[in-house]
């Protein structure tokens, strides 16, 4: 249960980010502030993360081997470029996404975000050339049956939304599903708090090249946007990364996703409630579509096993 709870409150973190995103431009932060500020934060603790596990190993005495394979000293630098090349998406959806937010309601962000769980799903087919099956298509209708009810585009039509924000909206979903493959890919056999912590330093580089950080010069960082940035790089730089790295290994992939979905209900409900955006109860219904469509592959999944377990020990009695 602490696993599964571990993935939970790390999704949930995530869901309050884009509340804050918007709180911030409401005190007249712009898009280079809030990302440099979140990814600075998440920069120091993640190597304060990574250094307290380095001092922690050397102490308790662990075989040199050991301690090297942990801490990752014999990383070399192409590893070490590797993994700050996969933390560039991070950056890019985060500008993307929270961008988006300046054009279009926070709870039709967050669905657009969503669309990830469809795009990784043809990312995957095309790069392996293999059609996705029955499952998977069905997944694919419920999850755009759910967006079209959930973003209220059924209700609203597309042209009361901005088509900037949509685009914006769905590329940060695009850049998102490239993260999720891409730092499942660099270099896995690095400890989880070393990973995090190059990954994070190559999406602050990216920020801090196309976004100059004029704010840690010119006084803004001691005022309000330390409080966003702390806030903001602690619920997404920070913990989720960190409870992701607990959890899912000991939970899997599949039952991770279903638990990574809650940050849709979370963002959508804090919308709602702080930032007093109108939610109406199709929008709801479009919300428990697209969790369905999130859980239907794992739910099949667990259902086909216990099927064919149930088989083998039947075979097994005769």
């Amino acid at each position: 249960m602490k696993y599964l709870f571990s993935v939970l409150l790390g999704a949930m973190s995530y869901g309050i980010l884009s509340t804050i995103v918007v709180k911030a431009y409401g005190q007249g932060f712009e898009l280079g502030e809030v990302v440099g500020s979140q990814l600075l934060t998440g920069f120091i603790l993640s190597w304060a993360l990574a250094l307290f596990i380095k001092l922690r190993s050397k102490r308790k005495g662990k075989p040199q081997a050991a301690v090297q394979n942990l801490i990752a000293h014999k990383l070399t630098w192409t590893q070490r470029l590797m993994l700050m090349a996969a933390g560039a998406p991070t950056a890019i959806t985060g500008l993307l996404y929270y961008q988006s937010l300046r054009y279009i309601p926070n709870s039709l962000a967050i669905v657009l975000l969503f669309q990830f769980t469809w795009i990784g799903v043809l990312i995957h087919a095309i790069s392996q050339r293999k059609r996705p099956n029955g499952i998977m298509l069905l997944t694919v209708a419920i999850l755009f049956g759910g967006t079209l009810l959930a973003a209220g585009i059924l209700e609203q039509g597309l042209s009361n939304f901005n088509l900037l924000g949509v685009a914006l909206g769905l590329l940060s979903a695009v850049s998102y599903s490239l993260f999720i493959i891409f730092s499942g890919k660099a270099v896995p056999s690095v400890h989880p708090a070393f990973r995090s912590a190059w990954m994070i330093s190559g999406a602050l580089l990216l920020v801090f090249i196309l976004f100059p950080p004029h704010f840690l010069f010119n006084g803004l960082l001691w005022g309000n946007l330390l409080l966003f940035g702390l806030l903001l790089g602690l619920f997404g730089a920070f913990i989720p990364p960190l409870l992701f790295a607990v959890g899912v290994p000991h939970i899997g992939e599949g039952m991770a996703a279903i638990l990574g979905a809650s940050e849709l209900p979370v963002a959508i409900l804090l919308s709602s409630v702080v930032l007093h955006e109108q939610v109406s109860i199709l929008q709801w219904t479009g919300v428990v579509l697209v969790l369905l469509g999130v859980a239907l592959p794992e739910l099949v999944k667990q259902l086909s096993l216990k099927s064919l377990a149930g088989r083998n020990g039947s075979n097994s009695a005769s």
